[in-house]
């Protein structure tokens, strides 16, 4: 069996913000402003920002600091902070919660095993344990890194969490500031552009019955763009939306056409070729700026389902 079509994913920039994939997030509450690198440009020690970049880096781990919505008063440093990490592999998805006085513990981590799905270290040097609560609605609010974070991010986080969303936080950066207010779902790892609370509350209601929405859905921070562009490709064809049923197998090619296969959990497999394109008319890439631009977007051209025979 085959199907056709040609879809555009104007997806903007991947949600990992690199070209290395972000299968594992990792969150630290903190307090008080951000600046456009919140890292080393917040309250939080710049020194300890650089040493958890770099700890980080080519792990599959994103960091990225989070706060309560509303008013971002500085408290005292010894605040008892929250700590989150989310792996988001499809089959081994999962979502980790701690607390800590001390940030500085965050470098007992092992990095490259909680990139590779493994949260052990998560245990050992924060007390961490598997997450009981509601899944997380991260809203990018960071305005210093763009304005539309700010203006159309933080009232929908204040309306999430003035009427009962307990996983809702404003988060320091997902990407495609021109899809805000832009939503970052975990533990399953999937950003939402362009949504209101009515529409987050859905998606989450989902999330805890093991379900993705893909009306807004700018796909999932485990692939890279084709990929994501890929999945929510056979999502929709396929009328598949159980969060682990699908998975990237493969992706051959290179900008700006690639094939990328797609794998059902039930042994179904489809390849997908996704071409990168640009958005027209020109546009605003932002909120904040008046110069015109073409966003780049991935196109899917066609998806084919497999036989079994096709499918190694």
């Amino acid at each position: 069996m085959s199907t056709c079509a040609t879809v555009s994913r104007d997806l903007d920039e991947p949600i990992s913000g690199t070209a290395a994939t972000a299968t594992t997030w990792l969150l630290l509450e903190q307090p008080g402003p951000w600046g456009a690198k919140a890292l080393t440009s917040s309250h939080l020690d710049p020194a300890l920002g650089r040493a958890l970049e770099t700890a980080a880096a080519n792990t599959g781990v994103r960091i990225a600091l989070i706060r309560r919505p509303g008013r971002h008063a500085d408290l005292a440093p010894s605040r008892v902070r929250q700590v989150y990490a989310a792996h988001t592999v499809p089959g081994n998805a999962w979502l980790h919660s701690a607390t800590t006085t001390d940030p500085g513990q965050l470098l007992g981590l092992d990095f490259a095993a909680l990139g590779a799905g493994d949260p052990r270290s998560f245990g050992s040097a924060l007390g961490g344990r598997a997450h009981t609560g509601d899944p997380l609605a991260l809203v990018c609010t960071n305005g210093k890194r763009d304005r539309c974070c700010a203006l159309l991010g933080r009232p929908l986080a204040a309306e999430l969490a003035a009427s009962g969303v307990e996983g809702a936080w404003e988060v320091t950066h997902l990407g495609g500031h021109r899809f805000s207010p832009t939503v970052l779902v975990l533990p399953y790892g999937y950003a939402y552009g362009r949504v209101g609370a009515h529409t987050v509350k859905e998606i989450l209601q989902d999330v805890q019955e093991g379900r993705v929405v893909v009306e807004g859905c700018r796909g999932g921070s485990a692939w890279e763009r084709p990929g994501q562009a890929a999945e929510l490709a056979v999502r929709t064809a396929a009328r598949e939306y159980a969060a682990d049923a699908l998975s990237v197998a493969r992706t051959d090619g290179g900008a700006p056409r690639w094939e990328v296969t797609v794998a059902h959990t039930d042994g179904r497999h489809w390849r997908v070729i996704v071409a990168q394109g640009a958005s027209l008319p020109p546009r605003p890439e932002s909120c904040g700026v008046s110069v015109l631009g073409a966003p780049a977007r991935m196109d899917v051209v066609a998806v084919r389902e497999l036989t079994t025979a096709l499918a190694g």
